[in-house]
């Protein structure tokens, strides 16, 4: 497969950007190799610059649940778009998205609209301390909240794939306020809790993992974190800013049925473009600046182009309901995936959740991340550029989850279960 464009793009990126790209986890540091520069994108599909033709798993690293280019989304767009792109004034949209927000996810009863999930990790971990009066939070090894320093230790994702489980930069004493704990561990959380409890003003935890892979919250381990922070009075924050409107319409806590007290959004809420939210219990909410003293503003926050792609996105998945589909497809897509696996004899286990999944390539069952970072990454690597070879553009990394669209079709999950044979071979 020819890619001389991209290469010849990648070459000059690196001359203008630190790697040459703008976020770690697109420079292929996980597979080897260069990046493939994208032109543009269309359903289920990408197009790189020399004109070739993939079948998205990536979607944007989950916000395109839809596909890409959606008609209706696109028509959103270009009617905000004549309004004018950033009025730094209130507008009727951002409460037609906050409504659809409320609406959706359980915990949530007042919302603030803010720019990344990295942006809405750190407002809802201040608000934490801010309500609480306490300083530490608890989080996770290999769950990952943006790149606020305090929750840059043992963060996976792009940390994880370039084998920097810290970063620079994050001082001892910022760490220090962050208590790290294995994943699905309940008694170290309880452990935790008896020796720190009155100092810990919230948890932050994905309810189901995708930056380590797809790993799924144990149910007895999200009834813990919901028991223990409720009985010491701190704040439970569900991260849902890939699982959001993702593994269902209200998120993985009205999939599993366990109410966080903060909840942090992003990705699909913003219909492809920058977006992120925090929300919560009203009275939580209301110690956030004006209603209370609780610190956070945004030049950008609730700019009608990201507001206009949000409210066309969820008005879609809340009248269409698209989940029972996409779940089938996530289905015939493990099943195949196994087979193939199996008939090859590849060690591996799939960790899924509705419409987002991860193949590891592992002799073990993926629970947290001491497992998740056993698996065999050269293997990995091995396959991903025998399906890139295929048109399959799989996640760059082993510790990413990929995702489906409603784009995709049962003739897209047989290609790319037919390529993932050949590349087992």
């Amino acid at each position: 497969m020819i890619r001389d464009n991209s290469r010849l793009a990648f070459a000059r990126a690196k001359k203008l950007m630190p790697g040459g790209v703008n976020s770690p986890a697109r420079a292929f540091g996980g597979v080897g190799g260069e990046p493939i520069f994208i032109a543009r994108a269309e359903a289920a599909s990408l197009f790189d610059l020399d004109g070739n033709r993939y079948l998205d798993y990536v979607l944007s690293w989950g916000p395109m649940i839809l596909g890409h280019a959606h008609p209706k989304v696109l028509a959103a767009l270009d009617a905000a778009m004549r309004k004018g792109t950033s009025f730094g004034a209130p507008t009727e949209a951002e409460s037609e998205l906050a409504d659809l927000l409320i609406a959706a996810v359980p915990s949530i009863e007042k919302v603030r609209l803010v720019n990344s999930g990295t942006e809405a990790a750190m407002s809802a971990i201040r608000l934490a301390r801010g309500c609480t009066g306490r300083p530490m939070i608890v989080k996770f090894a290999g769950n990952y909240h943006g790149h606020v320093d305090s929750l840059l230790v043992a963060a996976g994702s792009s940390a994880a794939t370039l084998g920097v489980p810290n970063s620079p930069g994050v001082t001892e004493a910022v760490a220090r306020e962050t208590l790290l704990l294995e994943y699905n561990d309940v008694p170290s959380l309880e452990a935790a809790f008896d020796r720190h409890g009155p100092q810990i003003a919230g948890v932050i935890v994905e309810p189901v993992v995708g930056n380590m892979g797809c790993v799924v919250g144990k149910p007895e381990f999200l009834r813990a974190l919901r028991d223990l922070t409720t009985r010491h009075r701190a704040l439970l924050i569900f991260d849902e800013v890939m699982t959001g409107f993702r593994v269902a319409l209200g998120g993985a806590q009205a999939r599993f049925g366990v109410t966080p007290d903060l909840t942090t959004l992003g990705k699909i809420i913003g219909g492809g473009l920058p977006v992120g939210a925090y929300g919560g219990k009203a009275e939580i909410m209301d110690h956030v600046l004006p209603a209370g003293k609780v610190f956070q503003a945004g030049t950008l926050s609730g700019n009608p182009l990201a507001t206009a792609a949000g409210i066309a996105t969820l008005k879609i998945l809340r009248d269409e309901n698209p989940y029972p589909r996409l779940e089938q497809l996530s289905a015939r897509l493990v099943a195949g995936l196994h087979a193939a696996a199996e008939s090859a004899a590849v060690p591996h286990r799939i960790g899924a959740c509705g419409s987002m999944l991860t193949f590891f390539f592992a002799n073990e069952d993926v629970r947290d991340w001491p497992t998740a970072s056993r698996s065999d990454t050269a293997a990995y690597a091995k396959y991903f550029w025998s399906l890139i070879d295929r048109n399959i553009y799989m996640p760059c990394s082993q510790f990413e989850a990929l995702f489906l669209s409603t784009a995709h079709t049962e003739a897209d999950i047989d290609a790319t279960i037919s390529a993932a044979r050949e590349a087992f071979v």
